[in-house]
């Protein structure tokens, strides 16, 4: 297999905008991302609520998209793209993460795929190829809807460097998860690993250009990707090889890649480069024999993601796992919101962001909306807040309304409260 190429950088925000031009082009973005075709950029929200290292940040959006207008490319053809689950409010995390600040600066589209977007099988869009996946067959033996926009459109995906309960790390092919399966794919928990290969197959044969760069200006240590230890790690990644900088990423926190099931799967398949000895690193290559020894997610499980294991692995899977596929469904998704959003970040989550939000990055996330950028990045970052940026009263507030709306939203609810599937 030839080798397979990432590109390191290291970032401050005085220079974050040309360091992500840099970042994209020494990955050789530009052939890969054709200037003919209409271009998504896949925003990740792994938290509605802004938590460091938990989302696209608002400078790696701005850094994309700046370095695409600088080389060349059409506005028009270009928009952010966001996907839906029933745990996480994707409008309110695209306020709360500034991404909209960003998307509206430049005038882009800005396309939400659960909202007027048609959706199409996915053998009318793959073809035999849906007969060799490992276990979507299986998982959906109905078959599953994909976004038919997606067809014939370059993705870049814009993910974190962070862990992830379920998959140790999560990355660019973990990015893909949302926004090509519809609201039942929880399903796929069990087979969470198969299935990020099963969904890399897809995207490699309906996307003309897939590219990545991730962000590491935050990482997120521990049980990911939502309560975490956010870090400050300066760095930053890109690739047209979805596997390879997933690798990196993993070996950067200090885990060994082809230990990761997703990742060696991938590996033997031909689907990317996995392992570290075959992928050539440019740029800013010391950056890249950093290791930051992140604590393995399994080992420090929250309440939420113990029970999400016993449920998919362990002695509650016969006991539990099937009524998640029935009209009961709701209340996992109610326990997730009232676990995360009315209890962990009010109760642990604030203090982090506060702490977070002193240090330069978080001074630039905090004042965003107010600085004025050169082509080099933010010379100036504004002060820190005093206090918390948000209340207690205020989050339970905002919980509260993400707790009504995944009750309204869930797809097992519409398909059995008549006037919820009549809207």
């Amino acid at each position: 297999m030839t080798k397979s190429k990432v590109a390191i950088v290291r970032t401050n925000p005085k220079t974050v905008r040309a360091d992500y031009h840099r970042l994209m082009n020494l990955a050789g973005y530009q052939d890969v991302i054709s200037k003919d075709a209409d271009t998504a950029l896949k925003i990740n929200i792994s938290w509605h609520f802004f938590y460091p290292a938990a989302s696209t940040t608002p400078w790696q959006l701005d850094g994309v998209i700046n370095a695409m207008l600088k080389d060349g490319y059409d506005a028009s053809l270009i928009h952010g793209c966001h996907n839906r689950t029933v745990v996480i409010d994707a409008h309110l995390g695209e306020r709360e993460n500034k991404h909209l600040n960003v998307i509206e600066k430049y005038g882009l589209r800005n396309v939400h795929l659960y909202e007027g977007e048609e959706w199409i099988p996915v053998r009318d869009a793959v073809g035999e190829l849906a007969d060799k996946f490992l276990v979507l067959n299986d998982v959906y033996p109905d078959g599953f809807n994909i976004p038919k926009r997606f067809i014939g459109e370059n993705i870049i995906h814009l993910p974190t460097i962070k862990n992830h309960v379920f998959t140790t790390t999560t990355g660019a092919m973990k990015n893909a998860f949302g926004g090509l399966l519809n609201e039942h794919r929880h399903w796929t928990h069990p087979v969470i690993h198969e299935t990020l290969v099963d969904l890399l197959m897809i995207q490699k044969k309906i996307h003309p250009g897939v590219f990545a760069v991730m962000d590491g200006t935050f990482a997120g240590d521990g049980p990911g990707p939502r309560c975490m230890r956010p870090v400050v790690k300066d760095v930053l990644l890109a690739s047209a090889d979805q596997v390879a900088i997933d690798a990196v990423a993993a070996k950067l926190m200090g885990y060994n890649p082809m230990d990761l099931k997703f990742i060696r799967t991938a590996h033997e398949l031909g689907l990317g480069v996995g392992n570290p000895d075959e992928i050539e690193i440019v740029g800013d290559v010391d950056a890249a024999k950093e290791r930051w020894h992140f604590t393995n997610p399994t080992e420090e499980l929250t309440f939420a993601s113990k029970m999400q294991h016993q449920i998919y692995w362990g002695k509650l899977k016969n006991v539990i796992e099937w009524s998640l596929k029935t009209w009961m469904a709701p209340w996992a998704y109610l326990a997730s919101v009232a676990y995360h959003d009315l209890y962990w970040y009010p109760q642990n989550g604030n203090d982090k962001v506060y702490e977070a939000l002193q240090s330069h990055w978080g001074r630039l996330f905090h004042n965003w909306e107010n600085l004025n950028p050169d082509e080099n990045g933010f010379a100036q970052l504004g002060d820190a807040p005093i206090g918390r940026v948000k209340s207690t009263k205020d989050l339970l507030k905002l919980g509260a309304k993400v707790f009504a709306t995944a009750a309204k939203e869930a797809p097992e609810a519409r398909a059995y409260i008549p006037w919820l599937k009549k809207k």
